[in-house]
């Protein structure tokens, strides 16, 4: 009798983009340790990350309505909600501060989302709005834009503030009931010529948050009734976004600001090794300059000065706690090489001539021996030149891997954007800019 051998496939499910985001932003949280002076330094930023986690855990998506006084931005949340909960003012500018509406929509899988009402950025200065807009991209996953006319200076440098946060910006075109069809078309094309390059694409909403009507009385006179909201386009927009995308917005936000968190956390260390650095290239310097002064040999001068550059490398590294790579090594070599080949046939010159004045001194009496202190001072201060700029081309190219490297967070999210399509056409859709000043952090 023939006995068959059923097989049953095992089926592992691989975790989605959010529960590996979730799964790797817990992990890093918990084994996260930090000095007392990072404790200090960083304590703001960590609660941040904290708020954005517990968010990210409780599904808790917020929408931020963002724009210049009087664009009707509480008119707009309310009208989303279908309820008068934030005043309204004609005298314009009620809102003073950030306050949070509760939107009762229906969106499985999100319970919680958020309408976030902010300040009009047109009350403030330059520098105010810049923190604002700060503020607002670190505390929000999606961010409602509200326009009521064409693009003006402070809307235009406010977006790009916001777009190179890396957020996702919607915009909104409100009190559109006051512009005929043939008006608003011609309308929202300037708007779009007047946004930042990159960003000419982005989706706009027409939308009346508070429409009016003229009404004629009996006795002449004429006043304004308000009508129904007319915002049901932006609405199911929103839904439909939240719902496909609405997770996907909240991990992502959290593990890029997990990566943001790193980063300052790289700079101050890296800050704090910066004296260290430049008196180790100053030591470096100094008995490069010396032997360089002292020695009469050219090819010993030579092999002295490659010798020191080496060292200097290599103390480097060990200094910042950080490894070489291969393709920092390549640059670095190119660069060193360039240098050197400069300052080297300088030295040659300088050398050579150094040799001639010390090989003529018994024929002249000694008088050739005056010209080659000059000289030998001049070769000192080239050499102090030259590790200088070793020491500096050397921390750059550490700086920079660093900065390509990043911490867990970042290589989580390079790692999603090559694995997942959904990530990469986020990512590249919503790009960061990096603000980070290499030159403040340079020895």
């Amino acid at each position: 009798m023939c006995l068959k051998t059923w097989v049953i496939p095992l089926v592992v499910e691989t975790p989605s983009t959010t529960e590996r985001c979730r799964l790797l932003l817990k992990s890093w949280r918990s084994s996260l340790i930090l000095s007392p002076r990072e404790h200090n330094c960083l304590n703001g930023e960590l609660k941040l990350v904290d708020r954005q986690l517990k968010r990210l855990a409780d599904h808790h998506l917020r929408i931020a309505v963002f724009g210049r006084v009087g664009v009707g931005k509480s008119s707009l949340i309310n009208a989303l909600v279908g309820q008068n909960i934030l005043s309204t003012d004609v005298a314009h500018g009620s809102t003073r501060r950030q306050q949070a509406v509760v939107w009762p929509a229906q969106r499985p899988g999100l319970p919680h989302v958020e309408l976030i009402d902010t300040p009009g950025i047109d009350e403030i200065n330059a520098s105010g709005r810049d923190r604002l807009a700060a503020k607002v991209a670190i505390g929000s996953d999606l961010i409602l834009f509200v326009l009521d006319s064409d693009l003006t200076e402070p809307e235009h440098h406010a977006l790009t503030t916001l777009l190179a946060q890396g957020k996702t910006v919607q915009l909104v075109l409100n009190r559109c009931d006051r512009w005929p069809d043939a008006e608003r078309q011609p309308l929202i094309r300037s708007l779009r010529r007047r946004l930042p390059e990159p960003y000419r694409s982005l989706p706009l909403i027409p939308v009346a948050a508070a429409p009016r009507r003229p009404q004629l009385h009996r006795d002449g006179s004429v006043s304004s009734e308000l009508q129904a909201p007319e915002v049901v386009a932006l609405q199911e927009h929103l839904i439909d976004y939240v719902q496909r995308q609405g997770d996907v917005l909240l991990a992502l936000n959290a593990l890029r600001q997990a990566d943001r968190f790193e980063a300052s956390r790289q700079q101050l260390r890296l800050q704090q090794h910066r004296k260290a650095a430049q008196g180790l290239i100053g030591r470096y310097a100094a008995a490069k300059a010396t032997g360089v002064a002292v020695n009469p040999v050219l090819l010993i001068d030579l092999a002295g000065g490659m010798a020191c550059d080496t060292a200097l490398v290599m103390q480097l590294c060990q200094l910042y706690d950080l490894p070489m790579p291969k393709a920092g090594a390549r640059q670095l070599l190119a660069q060193l090489t360039g240098q050197n080949a400069l300052l080297g046939g300088i030295q040659l010159g300088l050398t050579a001539l150094k040799q001639l004045l010390l090989v003529a001194a018994p024929f002249s009496a000694g008088l050739t021996l005056a010209p080659a202190a000059p000289i030998a001072l001049a070769q000192a201060a080239l050499a102090v030149h030259a590790s200088k700029r070793t020491g500096t081309l050397v921390a750059k190219e550490l700086l920079t891997s660093l900065q390509r490297q990043g911490g867990q967070p970042g290589a989580l999210l390079k790692r999603l954007a090559r694995q997942d399509p959904l990530v990469h056409h986020w990512l590249n859709a919503h790009p960061r800019r990096s603000d980070v000043d290499l030159q403040v952090l340079l020895p």
